[in-house]
């Protein structure tokens, strides 16, 4: 089975299906993308939609033979999204490494790792930094800071 539909040269591989993953997978499903989502829990696919058109893999991510499932060697970018920061920097790691996927973008909880990976060439994603830059940006915006 491929995860190449011939319509777009670009496949992308999620690593997660919580809500962002999930959100993310739709969303590319959507726009008629290929999408492959991979998650340790089958009952996490319920957050896709009906209209999900990707595919779906149950298993580990840190897992070669999951990897080669999901064809990692052909997608060009991998997102890592699991809850856990030590899951998503290993997924990411080897997808870079190993299989030399163009773009590879971690969500990281712990903002003190993500200088050390943007240094190794991750793109990532702080949910604490956005956050707080998102609330101060509301806040002042009410009390007329500019």
């Amino acid at each position: 089975m491929s995860i190449f539909n011939g319509k777009i040269d670009e496949s992308t591989l999620i690593v997660g299906c919580g809500r962002l993953g999930a959100s993310l997978a739709n969303i590319f499903s959507e726009k008629e993308e290929n999408v492959l989502i991979i998650d340790n829990s089958k009952d996490s696919f319920r957050k896709l939609s009906p209209s999900f058109t990707g595919l779906t893999i149950v298993g580990n991510a840190i897992d070669f033979n999951v990897l080669k499932e999901a064809q990692i060697d052909k997608v060009t970018t991998i997102i890592c999204v699991t809850d856990n920061d030590s899951t998503n920097i290993m997924t990411a790691q080897i997808a870079k490494s190993m299989y030399h996927v163009e773009n590879v973008i971690i969500r990281l909880y712990d903002p003190e790792r993500a200088c050390t990976y943007q240094d190794m060439g991750f793109e990532t994603i702080l949910p604490a930094i956005l956050s707080t830059a998102e609330i101060t940006k509301r806040l002042d915006k009410k009390r007329g800071i500019l």
